[in-house]
């Protein structure tokens, strides 16, 4: 088939990679404008971009997906197919586009986790195990009629980026069978069952706090699906600190953890960053503390010198 690949995060550069060694056709790569670089004035080119680029394939970076000109250049060249991973919503006009109009991978088994942050919550969450699913786009986002899915487990020491990781790896194979069905004349999509959808909003700034108010399960689970990107964050001293790394602890090692103090209190230890959480207690493994490097829980006790009482979680006036 002749495509069309829209992509932006590094999530999609995988299978970008595994269409480009395919014998498919890749007309041409849609991505976003250059990114900015976190200090001074330079940008540099997306990661979709840059992988297109070192293949030596045609790159649009348009800055707004309704640009006419963007339209009449996909028009010219006759796509039978957009695919888009990790990308922007699309309007009916472009996506419409095509022969065979246009398909979207998404990290989870939907109608679950409908939104832009599947893997994030699919791991705050607890859950065993998530997926990939194509689908054909319509107008209501990650709403439209499922061509394929495959499940895949959720390991219970995995974090954000080592799911994201292992999804974006499968996600190239998943496609390529993708593309295999639609190209079977008998296929017919399987219609969403939407009573069954639940939602993955955007993780912000003000929903990537800890509440240590919850058990230590529940906290586990947040720090696990924010890391390392965007990573869940506290507050120690009046400064933010992103916890990045934690786990559950058997109070029955650790002496003082008997008597619950207040969520976010530091448990007294030589050698452990321990937290209290309702009616449990975490270790902290990695912190990173506000304008410093990522540290583990020992050197942040020999560098801090927690006092007793002291806690985590204080929200700067």
């Amino acid at each position: 088939m002749k495509l069309v690949f829209m992509g932006t995060a590094r999530f999609a550069c995988k299978p970008l990679a595994c269409l480009a060694e395919s014998h498919h056709e890749l007309l041409a790569i849609v991505t976003g404008p250059d990114e900015p670089l976190p200090r001074g004035s330079k940008t540099c080119p997306t990661p979709v971009c840059q992988e297109a680029l070192d293949r030596g394939l045609m790159v649009f970076k348009p800055r707004s997906l309704k640009d006419k000109k963007l339209f009449y250049l996909l028009k010219e060249l006759e796509p039978d197919l957009f695919v888009v991973v990790a990308f922007k919503i699309l309007p009916r006009k472009l996506f419409t586009l095509p022969r065979l109009g246009s398909i979207n991978v998404h990290g989870s088994l939907l109608p679950k986790y409908r939104g832009a942050a599947p893997i994030n919550w699919a791991l705050i969450n607890g859950e065993k195990e998530t997926g990939l699913t194509s689908f054909i786009l319509n107008e209501k986002v990650d709403t439209g009629n499922i061509i394929l899915q495959e499940k895949i487990t959720i390991d219970k020491n995995d974090t954000f980026d080592s799911l994201y990781a292992r999804m974006s790896e499968r996600c190239g194979p998943f496609l390529l069978k993708t593309l295999e069905r639609l190209e079977d004349k008998d296929f017919e999509p399987l219609v969403q069952d939407h009573s069954l959808s639940s939602p993955a909003p955007k993780i912000t700034s003000e929903n990537a706090m800890i509440d240590f108010g919850f058990p230590a399960r529940n906290v586990v689970n947040f720090v696990r699906g924010l890391s390392s990107v965007p990573g869940a964050y506290t507050f120690f001293r009046g400064k933010r600190v992103k916890i990045l790394g934690c786990s559950f602890v058997d109070e029955d090692s650790v002496e003082g953890t008997k008597s619950p103090a207040r969520p976010g209190t530091i448990i007294p230890h030589k050698k452990k960053l321990l937290i209290q959480c309702a009616g449990s207690v975490i270790e902290v493994s990695k912190i990173m503390p506000q304008g410093k490097n990522v540290i583990d829980g020992s050197s942040f006790i020999n560098g801090y010198r927690p006092m007793k009482g002291e806690w985590f979680g204080e929200i700067p006036k």
